[in-house]
């Protein structure tokens, strides 16, 4: 499913127009990132969590040439499902 298909479907199940639930998905998507950003989490309760989580540098080999590469640390986005949501998916 992609953005255009997910707006679709909340709009239908909602009887909301679409313009309106495309500018929620985006204002979500961007509360979430920022969020993430200033280094906090995002959880929704029956949902899951979103975390930025830190990667710290390590060195690598490029597949190629089998060169070593230093790479740098970062922060990469983590989700981890809720428990009411794991339950929904295994039912």
């Amino acid at each position: 499913m992609n953005k255009s298909q997910l707006v679709a479907k909340i709009a239908d199940s909602t009887e909301l127009a679409k313009a309106d639930v495309e500018k929620v998905v985006d204002a979500l998507v961007f509360c979430v990132k920022e969020t993430l950003a200033e280094g906090n989490k995002v959880q929704l309760v029956g949902f899951g969590t979103f975390e930025a989580k830190a990667r710290e540098a390590r060195t690598g080999v490029n597949p190629l040439t089998g060169e070593k590469i230093d790479i740098a640390a970062c922060k990469v986005p983590s989700f981890k499902a809720g428990k009411a949501f794991k339950e929904e998916l295994n039912k």
